[in-house]
């Protein structure tokens, strides 16, 4: 096995037990280059070596977990994680990983795997399984990465495991949101997510992450959705073409709050949820902070779901101009791309008896348009001069901050596209005039 990386380490190693582990060795079964190299070895000073190793490269020693000894040297775009082998014997260390499939070793010095637990075997047979289940009970975090496993690769979750987070799913809350946050960042990269969903649903770990599908797994299918609520969402999730975690977890939540806004009408029977785009918006928020979810990445599945019909009932409208459409990209911005793809996975996610196979074509042909008239505004709407800002604006009309404010900030931009105000004075004027 050749890596340059590895290589430029060799010299510093060469009379210590040295293992690469992980997930360079998952992505080498997998016939893929890994950036993620880490390495266990048997040594006294893992921390000096380290530093030695980073000084004598050009790179930079990084302490990552002081206590448990972990430590990264960074070489300009690559790096690797080095860690003291457990009670330095390499049979103890690899039983004591989280699952088989990442046990495997690769001996660096001697040029050969080592595979005590049949990690290779497990591999194969497409298998997440554990030496023993007192691992997971180290760490309980690893109950969720079970998950994040079976989500990147599409293995089978061992029975053991399944039967073991049953029992102990509610335990998760003792792991730091930091550390769950990650996970589930990584569990909805994955392309065998809906697979990974339904086994969290299925062991109880979903509803103690996330509590509000105690309520949402109420809501049956009706005339417009085929399925019920929950299996709407991971149809959604299912059809997102965007790799992007965080916009498939907004499409994981887009309905959140459909439990609150249910109503079914007496005469007709139809279901029906006023308003559960502007509640689930905000219902979000809480969720996604108690997760550590960063503020962008709150904003951003805040906006996903506040907006989430937009496109589709913009389309919808007899009477579309020119204003409508630059409205809608100004508001959604550079979000417009993702917006339009989670309508898109919505739409065909709901295909109740009401819906006909027309509306379906037309609604996605809608769509289409609509991405197409994003990419015609947007480069304009960015190669427009500012003419003026809210402070300007505030200080003429003697505003204050205010929704208003917003309002007419929006109608100058649209005015300024569409070649009615061209300079500072045009605005000055039209602002005038608004003041009477």
């Amino acid at each position: 096995m050749f890596d340059e990386i590895i290589e430029k380490i060799k010299p510093y190693i060469k009379n210590k037990e040295a293992y690469l582990v992980g997930g360079y060795m998952r992505d080498m079964l997998l016939k893929k280059t890994s950036p993620d190299r880490d390495i266990t070895i048997k040594t006294e000073n893992l921390k000096e070596l380290c530093i030695k190793i980073a000084d004598e490269n050009n790179g930079a020693f990084v302490e990552l977990d002081s206590k448990n000894e972990i430590y990264r040297v960074v070489f300009d775009k690559d790096y690797i994680d080095f860690a003291r082998l457990l009670e330095n014997d390499v049979t103890k260390d690899s039983n004591r990983r989280d699952f088989t499939i990442n046990s495997i070793m690769y001996d660096i010095n001697n040029d050969k795997i080592v595979d005590i637990n049949n990690g290779i075997e497990d591999f194969k047979n497409k298998i997440i399984r554990t030496k023993t289940l007192e691992n997971l009970s180290d760490d309980y975090l690893r109950m969720l990465r079970a998950f994040r496993f079976q989500a990147m690769l599409g293995f089978e979750i061992d029975p053991s495991i399944l039967d073991f987070i049953k029992e102990n799913a509610k335990k998760i809350n003792n792991v730091a949101k930091e550390r769950i946050h990650q996970e589930l960042i990584k569990t909805f990269e994955g392309k065998f997510l809906k697979k990974a969903i339904l086994n969290m649903d299925n062991s109880g770990m979903l509803e103690v992450i996330f509590p509000c599908f105690t309520e949402i797994k109420k809501i049956p299918s009706n005339s417009h959705h085929h399925l019920c609520l929950f299996h709407h969402l991971i149809e959604t999730v299912e059809n997102i073409r965007i790799d992007k975690p965080e916009l498939k977890l907004a499409a994981f939540l887009h309905d959140i709050a459909k439990p609150e806004t249910w109503t079914i009408e007496q005469d007709t029977g139809r279901h029906r949820f006023i308003g559960h785009d502007e509640v689930g918006s905000k219902k979000v928020v809480p969720l996604l902070k108690s997760l550590k979810f960063s503020n962008k990445e709150i904003d951003y599945i805040s906006k996903m779901i506040k907006y989430h019909i937009y496109p589709s009932s913009l389309m919808a409208q007899a009477d579309k101009t020119e204003k409508a459409y630059v409205k809608f990209v100004r508001k959604i911005g550079d979000d417009t791309p993702d917006l339009i793809e989670l309508a898109r996975a919505d739409r065909l996610s709901a295909r109740g008896e009401a819906v006909s196979e027309e509306m379906v074509k037309t609604n996605l042909k809608n769509l289409e348009i609509l991405y197409q008239k994003y990419l015609e505004i947007s480069p304009k709407l960015k190669s427009l001069p500012k003419l003026t800002d809210g402070y300007e604006i505030m200080k003429i009309l003697n505003l204050k901050p205010s929704k208003r404010l917003g309002e007419i900030i929006d109608e100058i931009k649209e005015l300024q596209f569409e070649g009615v105000l061209n300079t500072k004075e045009d605005v000055i004027s039209y602002l005038l005039k608004l003041n009477g």
